[in-house]
């Protein structure tokens, strides 16, 4: 189904390297808000150490983030020394597209992590890729976030049930 991930976990720092290559994944397509850094803009605890045990296994990162605030996302990615693409306009293609096609990966070797299901799941399957899904960093949203987050509870919930 459209609205559910493959994967499902607490933290980003929780998606280990042992996981990715069991399921072929050779590349990350990694949200910021709620996923990186919190409201606040405080980075996940254990972050870095994360990101750097996963790029010495070999698997390529890449940023992708619908905010439109290049500072706030550049920031992220300098920090962890990847490239990124911000106001990706997820769930659509394009930004996915281009995340793939800098990764110069299939689709199939690709996973996109994020907080939503709204943006990053529904976006990662239309684009043939495997969709993490993390809880929010934060209980605090953007507004633009905050209306979805129950009605994703909801999607959540049963896709506990049925797993």
């Amino acid at each position: 189904m459209i609205l559910y991930p493959k994967y499902y976990c607490k933290r980003i720092t929780d998606i280990d390297v042992n996981f990715l290559k069991e399921n072929n994944i050779k590349a990350l397509i990694l949200d910021v808000d709620n996923t990186l850094i919190d409201i606040d803009k405080n980075f996940v605890e254990g972050l870095e150490e994360w990101h750097k045990n996963i790029c010495n296994s070999g698997i390529k990162t890449i940023i992708l983030s619908n905010s439109n605030k290049v500072d706030k996302v550049s920031k992220v990615a300098k920090v962890l020394g990847i490239e990124y693409i911000y106001f990706g306009t997820k769930p659509l293609k394009r930004g996915f597209k281009q995340a793939i096609e800098k990764l110069d990966l299939p689709p199939e070797n690709i996973a996109a992590v994020g907080d939503q299901i709204f943006t990053d799941v529904i976006g990662a399957n239309r684009c043939k890729l495997f969709p993490i899904l993390v809880e929010p960093v934060s209980e605090k949203d953007l507004l633009i976030t905050k209306w979805k987050r129950p009605i994703e509870e909801k999607i959540i919930k049963k896709y506990l049930k049925n797993k």
